[in-house]
């Protein structure tokens, strides 16, 4: 499988271009990232790769895959990840968004290891594959919510975030129950996060949820019924 280099080379270029080495240190601290800043603030990435993508169409769903993960695996600074992500998403190649991608994205979130890149890939990326594809996903995420790994686990836990109306709230109990006893803050944010979004659309149901999950965390209780009074 052939990652497209040229295109991969222009957004090396473009982010080494745009880079501002005073803004890298601050960026890294604040994601406490092992992996180095190029310095680059998203609205002038997020140009960038638009217009490189615009110029770089890859020509199917091998070589769109092997890009993706080329510029992944082979990242050296955080924001060249970051573009692996946008590549991932981007409109020209929606048609391939499908569970043929749950082991690239998977590989991201583990790998990944951090919020930043995990909730993207699975609201954005997971979310809309399980809603098309709910008997395929769904056990995948079963799967996930009871896994070792805490990415996995809050990615089962927030990949409806957004789904609104076609949520699954069988789904969304059983990815959550597991991690309430959890004292891990990313899974107790995460199901806060998820519940007081779905207060949304469904606010009874998110306060019958709390009621008959006293075990829940204070962050989780408060996150879920922020918007409910």
């Amino acid at each position: 499988m052939n990652a497209d280099e040229q295109l991969i080379k222009a957004v090396r270029t473009g982010l080494a271009e745009l880079g501002d080495p005073a803004k890298a240190p601050t960026m890294q601290a604040y994601m406490k990232s092992a992996m180095p800043f190029r310095g680059v603030p998203k609205p002038p990435r997020s140009v960038m790769l638009n217009r490189v993508f615009t110029d770089h169409v890859l020509p199917d769903r091998v070589t769109f895959s092997a890009t993706v993960r080329a510029l992944w695996r082979d990242a050296e600074f955080r924001e060249e990840r970051y573009s692996a992500v946008d590549l991932s998403g981007h409109r020209a190649y929606r048609q391939w968004q499908d569970p043929d991608l749950l082991e690239l994205y998977e590989e991201m979130i583990v790998t990944g290891a951090w919020w930043d890149y995990a909730d993207e890939i699975a609201i954005h990326r997971i979310g809309p594959i399980l809603r098309a594809f709910p008997a395929v996903v769904t056990p995948i995420m079963l799967a996930w919510s009871a896994d070792a790994d805490l990415w996995r686990r809050r990615s089962a836990i927030v990949c409806q975030i957004g789904s609104r109306e076609a949520t699954d709230t069988d789904l969304l109990t059983r990815a959550v129950e597991p991690a309430i006893a959890e004292p891990e803050f990313f899974l107790r944010k995460g199901i806060g996060w998820a519940l007081r979004k779905y207060a949304k659309t469904a606010p009874d149901w998110v306060r019958s949820f709390v009621d008959e999950h006293p075990d829940l965390s204070g962050l989780s209780r408060r996150e879920a019924l922020k918007h409910l009074g």
